[in-house]
């Protein structure tokens, strides 16, 4: 009779699981229970269930920081996964590579997410909303340099308003680097009062296209503006950032081929 140790019946177990090709990237559909994210390492906790049946999960860190959106008891996701036994404590269990919601899209979770906590600090109260100037002689615009948005608020401006002083500054609107080019953009005006109203925004686009707009740090840029901001970013799907900008009107947007507004740029 041959005796084995507690650790090689674990480890003969782990190499079985780990050594067969069909565990080695699982699709897997359940509802998350027993959430717990580890503050000190960044890993994730959880188990998956359905109807019948549970299993433990991990995700490591550097998967983790990948979601757009975070884990909640009770969503109902879909989890790319490996198959293993955690050796020291004898646990069958799945580590989890990536995680999409199931049915709904990731950035719509992590919107509603975002929003609702924004909401809970109150900053869509309508008490923090302004009206905006009579008349302002500085209009700040900060937009993307090139595209139909930038023509249009000149146009505009050119034909409702030719009296005021456009100050712009151009900033990255989509991809990397965009939020924080917009939030350093409305820190500038704030800092320096070079306007009296601020225009900030972009054309139209899906949740992708416009999801800088959608960022915490912009999110709050906004709220902490000391300069009033008008919304000019295409509200389908709807951003944070409409809902958070801080006047009850906007400019409408009337296209016209003559620009006679002047322009200076302060970035």
């Amino acid at each position: 009779m041959q005796v084995i140790s507690v650790t090689q019946l674990n480890r003969y177990v782990k190499n079985l699981l780990e050594g067969d090709h069909n565990l080695s990237a699982v699709h897997i559909s359940g509802e998350i229970s027993n959430f717990t994210l580890h503050y000190k390492s960044g890993h994730m906790y959880m188990s998956l269930k359905d109807e019948n049946a549970a299993v433990k999960a991990v995700m490591f860190r550097g998967n983790a920081s990948k979601l757009a959106f975070k884990p909640e008891d009770g969503m109902k996701v879909i989890v790319k996964a490996r198959v293993s036994l955690y050796e020291a404590g004898g646990a069958f269990q799945i580590y989890i590579e990536d995680m999409q919601p199931d049915g709904v899209g990731a950035l719509q979770i992590a919107f509603e997410q975002l929003k609702k906590r924004l909401a809970a600090e109150g900053l869509f109260d309508e008490s923090r909303k302004r009206r905006l100037p009579a008349y302002p002689t500085r209009v700040g615009v900060i937009t993307s340099p090139t595209g139909a948005a930038v023509r249009d608020i000149f146009n505009v401006l050119g034909r409702r308003y030719p009296l005021a002083q456009v100050v712009f500054c151009p900033v990255l609107v989509q991809g990397d680097g965009a939020a924080a080019s917009i939030v350093e953009a409305i820190r500038r005006f704030g800092d320096s009062q070079a306007a009296d109203v601020l225009i900030v925004g972009r054309g139209g686009g899906s949740i992708e296209d416009l999801w800088a707009f959608n960022e915490e740090p912009v999110a709050r840029a906004v709220a902490a503006s000391p300069i009033p901001i008008i919304s000019a970013v295409d509200t389908r799907p709807i951003s944070l950032s409409v809902i958070l900008w801080r006047i009850s009107g906007r400019l409408p947007l009337l296209r016209r081929r003559n620009w006679r507004c002047r322009i200076s740029i302060v970035c």
